[in-house]
């Protein structure tokens, strides 16, 4: 699998999260809330350094990474970080991933 994070979506989480060149953001599972991936389970985010990275990308100095013990959420399929402009946060989507 991989992560996309678009250009919008990099620069809203720089300002939200602080975040500094050589930061991280942590997408993870958490119980509760909804999602097209897994029912019952919602996707987290956190500023905080890997432990054991299952997948990662870099964006503008900042990585973007899974750990591998939460990989089994996003069913294998890739994750894309958009940014809904009316709503003025960043979207999800999960697509299969692509060989």
């Amino acid at each position: 699998m991989k992560i996309v994070i678009s250009d919008k979506a990099s620069e809203w989480y720089k300002n939200e999260l602080l975040l500094n060149e050589g930061d991280y953001v942590r997408f993870f599972a958490r119980y509760g809330g909804c999602s097209t991936v897994q029912q019952g389970f919602s996707l987290g985010i956190s500023n905080e350094k890997p432990v054991n990275s299952g997948v990662s990308t870099e964006k503008d100095g900042i990585r973007y990474y899974i750990e591998e013990k939460d990989l089994w959420y996003f069913d294998d399929n890739d994750l894309l970080a958009d940014f809904n402009d009316a709503a003025q946060e960043p979207e999800y989507h999960y697509t299969e991933k692509q060989a």
